[in-house]
């Protein structure tokens, strides 16, 4: 048995085939089959079903692949030892956002990072929540900015800050004439909102109401949103309202900022933290991004302000 032939074998079990385990191994479909092969005749056991399509993984494969994973994670502690000691960090770093995070957070966050850690390359994508928890189980990335809690096993959080939701209004309407507004004032026959599978939905909708539908019935058409930015950009052209996250604000003009409300105490925010699967290792390279994370974000924000008094919103898992 070698690590390399665990890599291989948790490659066809993440990827459910040869050829794609294989591109992502830079390695030929060939040299990639003959490792398992090889792999499973000192075992004595078939990892794989490959009369299915997609390749289905045995009932001892699944045990092995489990075992395989925590393998290659303590091998992952030797490079970290190395690293710690040497005071250096180092290597490639797979890394996803959730896209209602990224805008406000990733173009601070490349600037800076890439001057301080030159031998760090980090490997980012936008992902939603539900592709993240399933990313980091199959170990495709190994951390995320989303928001919490995930409330999934095998998974850890980091909590780093928790952002308020603010109401952002067209002009006249009637939740303006007041300094802070409760959920009662958000309108939902008027919200603009983002579309399913997207996490910052179900807060909302847990905040206001779950009979939007009904409520929406009425209006002439009715659109929603993959994009943070494209609610603020309906409500400034077609009226009506939504509820943002508070660093959506950070650039707004005086006027946009005239037409922001906070919430009356207990205030809604999410929580906003960084997930790794429970095998991760590489706790110093995870514990910089932390610290470049936080210098991004608002003092007040950050959560090490424990005492605030607040309403925290559930994250929805989809």
């Amino acid at each position: 048995m070698t690590i390399t032939q665990f890599e291989y074998a948790v490659a066809v079990a993440t990827y459910k085939s040869f050829v794609a385990a294989a591109d992502k191994c830079f390695v030929t479909q060939p040299t990639l089959s003959m490792q398992i092969q090889k792999l499973e005749e000192e075992l004595g056991v078939k990892l794989f079903d490959r009369n299915k399509h997609p390749i289905a993984i045995t009932a001892i494969g699944e045990a092995i692949i489990t075992q395989a994973r925590q393998i290659l994670s303590e091998c992952e502690k030797i490079n970290e030892l190395i690293q710690n000691q040497q005071n250096t960090l180092s290597g490639t770093f797979r890394f996803a956002v959730i896209p209602t995070v990224a805008p406000y957070i990733l173009p601070g966050l490349l600037e800076n990072y890439a001057t301080i850690y030159p031998l760090v390359k980090l490997e980012i994508t936008e992902q939603e929540t539900h592709r993240v928890i399933k990313a980091l189980h199959n170990n495709e990335i190994d951390a995320a900015l989303v928001s919490t809690p995930l409330q999934e096993n095998g998974i850890k959080e980091y909590p780093l800050f928790y952002e308020p939701f603010v109401g952002y209004f067209s002009e006249g309407e009637e939740a303006l004439k007041k300094r802070l507004i409760s959920p009662d004032d958000i309108a939902l026959d008027r919200i603009w909102l983002l579309n399913e599978g997207h996490c910052m939905r179900n807060q909302i909708l847990d905040l206001c109401s779950e009979h939007i539908q009904q409520l929406q019935i009425n209006k002439p058409y009715r659109y929603e949103s993959s994009n943070v930015e494209t609610l603020r950009k309906l409500v400034d052209k077609n009226k009506g309202l939504t509820v943002l996250p508070e660093l959506a604000t950070t650039e707004f003009n005086e006027d946009q900022m005239e037409r922001v409300r906070y919430f009356v105490d207990p205030e809604p925010v999410r929580e906003i933290s960084l997930v790794t699967n429970g095998h991760f290792v590489r706790m110093a390279l995870l514990q910089s991004l932390m610290d470049e994370i936080l210098k991004l974000v608002p003092e007040k924000m950050r959560v090490q302000k424990k005492n605030r008094k607040v309403l925290r919103i559930q994250s929805a898992k989809l």
